[in-house]
């Protein structure tokens, strides 16, 4: 398969940088917070504020992003259809890292309750 048309490929080149103005942008536009966006990342790969930032404002790719973060345990309860896929049917395991972020922005900018959203009894 050629590389640039594998989509595995693309999204552990894509930078963290370029797809968090989104992230932000989908969340506020529906009433939540950028804090509130925060806390969820920071939930799903244990990084502190600072460490978030620096991504933020880097140029880490999501391969590097994800090979420095310490992915929740909880993470294999995020369940559902994101971009046409089942996430927890997807067998590349940065892809599937990178959806599990997309579907808890997605959660979130449904209004869905942050305890449900962070997998919390």
């Amino acid at each position: 398969m050629n590389r640039a048309n594998n989509p595995d490929e693309r999204i552990a080149t894509m930078t963290f940088a370029s797809v968090y103005p989104h992230y932000l942008a989908k969340v506020e536009k529906k009433g939540r917070t950028k804090e509130e966006l925060h806390q969820v990342i920071k939930w799903l790969t244990g990084f502190s504020e600072k460490t978030l930032q620096k991504h933020i404002s880097g140029e880490s790719t999501f391969q590097q992003f994800f090979q420095a973060a310490k992915v929740n345990k909880n993470a294999d309860l995020i369940t559902g259809v994101i971009c046409g896929h089942r996430v927890e049917e997807i067998e590349n395991p940065l892809t599937q890292r990178v959806r599990y972020m997309d579907k808890l922005v997605d959660e979130l900018a449904k209004g869905r309750k942050m305890e449900k959203i962070l997998r919390t009894e």
